[in-house]
């Protein structure tokens, strides 16, 4: 959908922000669910997703931000980094993402698009991100956009039956998702296998096979194996299944070499160091007057951003107060109103840095 920047607020604090591509900033209709979805998404509470801090989706570029999770993601630390985690991760595993789950069901949405990189691992236990956002891409299902690009909203390897029919989805949708996440994280496989003989023989197995289910902790076969049901009704809630998997366990949920990790990263972390951008003097030969400093005033009725008198030369709405930066080999700027939000900055890469494609 997009790209994601590390940025920080004014008070020092780290955020992601995520700014949509022109292709789907160009649909009113996706604009119109984006906004929805991003409202509904400020309401999500609960430790165990990523918080939604300030958003435009009217501007020229819509954009969100949200809290920065100091952690890599599930498919990194599982499929790359570490191999399947042990049967109490995967348990500690399954009782948060169906905490976040509960809250984000709670807000009247349905994530659409659980799977391991979009669960991120933190000492505390893992965040869950991205929810919400899934939704407004279904508004370009019967357009030409679709037609165009062969979109499929989810990700192959963790979709729901009805998801991959295309019926109309439910809660349970993201139930079947988090059996395929905890599959994944016990095994390292994907659920119904690699899909290098077709997407859409990927997709039948997905709809009308049985789940192999080897490797999975005996102490959760069943659990999983009820989650992955084909029938919606049969799969247990987001509740059931935290009550299932609660455990009194002490001591850390995650292997030591992955909590080595997590540390480096997190120190790394502390390591960036903003480069401020100089401002143009209003009055100094060749300056630019569109982009002269600003003087913002609060939004009303609002606690999110402050808004900056309106420019007519700005592609965007209005001024993100986010500093941001990708991940590039030296320092180096947005290119001005056209990705991002406007005078948003991109910094050198540092320790701790994430730079990733966003999409759906």
């Amino acid at each position: 959908m997009g790209l994601v920047y590390l940025g920080r607020d004014e008070g020092g604090r780290t955020v992601a922000v995520k700014v949509v591509q022109a292709d789907y900033a160009g649909h009113h209709e996706f604009r119109r669910r984006f906004a929805r979805e991003v409202a509904a998404a400020r309401r999500v509470g609960g430790s165990f997703t990523a918080d939604v801090l300030d958003a435009d989706p009217e501007a020229a570029v819509p954009w969100v931000a949200t809290q920065y999770i100091p952690g890599p993601d599930l498919s990194t630390v599982v499929a790359k980094d570490f191999g399947p985690l042990p049967e109490h991760s995967v348990r500690f595993l399954a009782n948060r993402l169906a905490l976040a789950l509960q809250a984000v069901h709670a807000a009247g949405l349905i994530h659409r698009d659980l799977k391991p990189s979009n669960v991120l691992v933190t000492v505390d236990g893992p965040r869950v991100i991205d929810f919400g956002i899934a939704r407004a891409m279904d508004s370009l299902s019967g357009d030409s956009l679709h037609t165009r690009t062969g979109m499929l909203i989810g990700s192959p390897g963790f979709m729901s039956p009805e998801q991959v029919r295309g019926l109309e989805l439910t809660p349970a949708s993201d139930v079947f998702c988090l059996g395929a996440v905890l599959v994944h994280a016990a095994t390292g496989r994907l659920l119904f296998g690699a899909s290098e003989t077709g997407l859409n023989a990927h997709l039948f197995r997905i709809a009308e096979d049985e789940a192999d289910l080897t490797g999975v902790p005996e102490s959760l076969i069943d659990l999983v194996r009820a989650c992955l049901h084909k029938d919606p009704a049969e799969r247990p809630t987001p509740q059931q299944v935290a009550e299932r998997t609660q455990t009194e366990r002490d001591g850390e949920w995650l292997p030591g070499a992955v909590l080595a990790q997590l540390g480096r990263h997190a120190a790394g972390l502390l390591d960036f160091a903003p480069v401020p951008r100089p401002e143009p003097v209003a009055d100094a030969p060749g300056a630019r007057p569109d982009r002269a400093p600003r003087s913002p005033s609060p939004r009303s009725g609002s606690s999110h951003g402050r808004r900056p008198s309106r420019n007519p030369k700005s592609r965007l709405s209005r001024r993100c107060r986010f500093r941001c930066r990708r991940r590039p080999a030296t320092p180096r700027r947005l290119p001005p109103r056209a990705s991002g939000p406007p005078r948003a900055r991109i910094l050198g890469a540092g320790g701790g840095s994430r730079c990733s494609r966003w999409r759906s």
